[in-house]
């Protein structure tokens, strides 16, 4: 079983920054995709950011320029920087992660998502 916490609850002004963190822990054998998602209110969830391990990271349109995902694979950790945000950014963000978990015979992906963390910005 594998866990995520995300942290950074945010209440912030437009044109502020805020930065989400999302920490992976359990029985993790290797990460091979971490990304954050949102949720609008009255939307579909969409996808913010995506970084593979060893691949090219990708953004949403909308937030290129303003967003920059990063990890630390040493603790397993995911983080997303937000700069000049935007009222339309407002939305619960979603940590998600591809995971090998270690089995009896080898291992298997599984897909995880955090609980969600409100972000909120003020016009």
């Amino acid at each position: 079983q594998v866990q995520l916490v995300e942290s950074g609850v945010g209440l912030v002004q437009a044109g502020g920054s805020l930065t989400l963190s999302c920490a992976a822990s359990g029985s993790i054998f290797r990460i091979n995709v971490m990304a954050w998602y949102r949720q609008a209110p009255g939307k579909q969830r969409e996808l913010v950011a995506r970084m593979p391990s060893g691949g090219n990271t990708n953004y949403a349109d909308s937030v290129k320029g303003r967003f920059t995902i990063s990890r630390n694979n040493a603790n397993n950790t995911m983080y997303l920087q937000m700069n000049s945000l935007k009222p339309e950014d407002t939305a619960v963000y979603y940590c998600y992660a591809d995971v090998d978990v270690g089995t009896l015979y080898g291992s298997k992906s599984y897909q995880y998502w955090g609980q969600g963390t409100q972000v909120t910005v003020s016009s």
